[in-house]
């Protein structure tokens, strides 16, 4: 059976992290512009204080994970209140791997920070799955990752930047499937969480082709169809179809982007009898056809365009 999870961590296709190891003692303190992009926060020794816009502050400590999945502003400091350095992370750059705010001091604090580099353009799905602000702590699982991170970080060892991208991306992925909880606002990790939904919600997946209706999926749910329509929509957060809309289009992209398929073979295989079909449903959906957005692709890559002929 189809893993949703797995299947969007594929798709988004991360390869690469950028890293920096920060220090941090006495009064300091730092704030983060906003970013937009997935970020995160490895607890290497010590603790802090961690304030992102619109959420309450965290105190962070020692094996603790933090991950920001579109990065608003956000404050990192200790606990005295200081005046926070303004920092733009869009200007940072791969120069230096220590960034040290402890003022001489020994540093009370080591953090690994960074942002995940993904190949897809979608890399919104992560911030369509998750809360604003995921911290982990006390999870079993994390505890031997998180020390491999800290001893990576901590040392110059040759090879230390693609040992740690590959640490990070396993994190990424433990965080995803740790972070349901009742506060989890609506989203596909929900839907997973439910029992009733997850079976139906796999099949979505499965069968990505197949010209679903909402009875059908009802029946798998083992629900009736006007429960099953307005439970789905309170966990994932939009009705069922619009939900299976949104994914087809993903994958859409996805083959569009990286597989040498004409126009109907795509449509197809997610889901739609004719090439003109799926080009009406696709431009509607994205606002541009599938030929324009593979060429567009294409030239972002710099490669040639790879769709052909229908």
């Amino acid at each position: 059976m189809a893993d949703p999870l797995s299947e969007v961590v594929q798709m988004l296709r991360p390869h690469g992290v950028f890293s920096k190891r920060i220090s941090g003692a006495g009064a300091w303190g730092v704030r983060y512009t906003a970013f937009g992009q997935p970020g995160f926060s490895v607890v290497l020794e010590g603790s802090c204080r961690l304030a992102v816009a619109n959420e309450p502050e965290i105190v962070l400590e020692q094996g603790d994970f933090v991950l920001l999945p579109t990065t608003p502003a956000f404050d990192l400091k200790g606990f005295h209140d200081v005046e926070p350095l303004l920092i733009d992370p869009r200007e940072m750059t791969g120069d230096d791997i220590d960034v040290d705010y402890s003022d001489g001091q020994a540093p009370e604090v080591r953090i690994l920070g960074g942002s995940f580099v993904f190949d897809s353009p979608d890399a919104a799905l992560l911030s369509s799955l998750l809360p604003s602000v995921v911290h982990v702590r006390g999870v079993e699982r994390f505890e031997p990752l998180v020390s491999l991170v800290a001893d990576e970080a901590l040392h110059d060892r040759p090879g230390r930047e693609l040992v740690l991208a590959r640490l990070v991306e396993v994190l990424l992925v433990e965080a995803l499937r740790t972070s349901v909880t009742r506060q989890t606002p609506p989203g596909l990790l929900r839907g997973l969480a439910d029992r009733k939904l997850a079976p139906a919600v796999h099949q979505m997946h499965q069968h990505v082709d197949k010209p679903w209706t909402v009875a059908q999926l009802s029946v798998i749910a083992t629900l009736s169809r006007s429960a099953f329509f307005d439970r789905f929509t309170r966990h994932v957060g939009m009705p069922p179809m619009e939900y299976l809309m949104a994914w087809r289009m993903a994958v859409a992209r996805d083959l569009l982007r990286h597989d040498d398929l004409g126009i109907d073979e795509v449509g197809r295989r997610v889901g739609y009898g004719s090439a003109s079909a799926f080009s009406t449903a696709f431009s509607r959906y994205t606002g541009e056809s599938p030929s324009s957005y593979a060429r567009r692709i294409s030239h972002t890559q710099s490669t040639p365009p790879r769709l052909k002929a229908g």
